[in-house]
């Protein structure tokens, strides 16, 4: 009978821990590929203008918006180094691993894609 008691919880902890760590990994993808949407259109919309991170983040956020900024900066960072976006501080373009405190996402030379007339 004890060795009945033992199994019963034993299973049932990975399982739900399993069912959890299996959630997390898409859900985070899916914010990440969300975030890169958001930046996009909202640097597409606003017609070679600037936007504030925090914008996508509140897009894709809510009112959780503020945990999502550093995941912002990071996929801005990814769009970075494919030349969608430029990362700016008061105007000038800043290396965003270096930047610190505020900054401001242009459009890069990609953003609308490769161009063939180069």
């Amino acid at each position: 009978m004890t060795s009945e008691n033992n199994a019963e919880p034993g299973p049932s902890a990975p399982d739900s821990s399993e069912t959890s760590g299996t959630n997390d990994a898409p859900e985070a993808s899916d914010l990440r590929d969300r975030a890169a949407a958001s930046i996009r259109d909202l640097l597409r919309q606003r017609n070679g203008k600037t936007i504030c991170p925090s914008e996508t983040a509140r897009a894709i956020g809510g009112d959780d918006w503020r945990d999502l900024m550093p995941l912002v900066r990071d996929v801005a960072s990814g769009l970075v180094d494919e030349g969608v976006v430029i990362v700016q501080q008061k105007g000038e373009e800043v290396d965003i691993a270096a930047a610190r405190g505020p900054i401001r996402l242009a459009p890069g030379p990609q953003l609308n894609g490769p161009t063939s007339a180069d």
